[in-house]
């Protein structure tokens, strides 16, 4: 079922509304679709509406109900996503680790900022950077990851423009250049540009533990559960949706295939414990 609470949320100089539905993320995007709500209004397990918009939607088939009860169904669904996943919210939590890593740089972590904010990224955002650095986290505990490990997951995605390999060299590029200007010692410079340029391909060399975590950090996604996972694949088709469908899928099928024949496909062991068996039952999964 799809629901609408009253718009009272103040933004550009309207109300807004957020659309739901309580059975699926799929039936809340085809509703939206056929409504033609625009993508950008999603925002994770909703759609924000402006109140012109609200007596159609309405006559469309959304049912009208209260902020409060809209919450609870969306909670119960299943389907509600924590704000502190939602790329719109995580300012404050992304400029604390910013801190930890390179403190009093503000200016830099508002470059990187904007840049993993890009109006065009879906999967490659805000999202997927925070995600890095927690599963940093997850595979060093109860020690602190490098700062060059830190620094590497900032900047690996910090050009994207979804052409593999050169989004990784010209953000290696972009790392060398802004933290040699920002004082950074030259081993270090060089070794967060090397870690970014190897998420090109995944394939650190035995030893490179650095790279080895930065690696398994990034890839963390695959091992996610059978919803989050649903979330990471229609993020990535939204990356590349000036691509055509049949385009898209064999380009994706070759990915996943890659994927599968990596071996290692995690280099840690505890990723492997962590992530290693729900990430092939996904990728299989999906191949098929």
């Amino acid at each position: 079922m799809i629901y609408l609470d009253p718009p009272l949320w103040p933004a550009h100089g309207t109300h807004f509304s957020h659309l739901i539905s309580d059975t699926s993320i799929e039936e809340l995007h085809a509703f939206a679709e056929a409504a033609g709500i625009p993508e950008r209004a999603f925002d994770g397990d909703h759609y924000d509406v402006a109140e012109a918009r609200y007596a159609e939607l309405v006559a469309a088939g959304a049912v009208p109900v209260e902020g409060r009860i809209l919450v609870r169904k969306l909670i119960a669904s299943g389907l509600r996503v924590p704000a502190r996943q939602r790329a719109k919210a995580l300012k404050v939590p992304l400029l604390n680790r910013w801190n930890e890593a390179l403190p009093g740089r503000d200016a830099l972590f508002l470059d990187l900022f904007d840049r993993w904010g890009e109006e065009h990224r879906k999967y490659h955002g805000r999202t997927h950077l925070l995600a890095v650095l927690e599963a940093l986290d997850r595979l060093t505990e109860p020690a602190r990851p490098p700062r060059t490990v830190l620094l590497a997951a900032w900047f690996h995605d910090a050009v994207y423009r979804g052409i593999a390999g050169q989004d990784e060299e010209e953000s290696a590029s972009l790392a060398e250049d802004r933290l040699r200007h920002a004082g950074l010692p030259q081993d270090e410079v060089d070794e967060v540009a090397r870690l970014v340029r190897l998420t090109a391909d995944h394939r650190p060399e035995p030893g490179d533990d650095a790279g080895a975590l930065l690696s398994d950090a990034d890839l963390s996604v695959l091992g996610g559960d059978a919803q989050a996972y649903g979330r990471y694949l229609a993020d990535v088709r939204k990356d590349f949706a000036h691509i055509g469908d049949d385009d898209f899928a064999a380009g994706r099928a070759a990915v996943v295939r890659q994927l599968l024949q990596l071996e290692p496909l995690f280099h840690t062991e505890r990723a492997r414990g962590l992530w290693l068996a729900p990430a092939q039952r996904n990728l299989q999964r999906e191949l098929e």
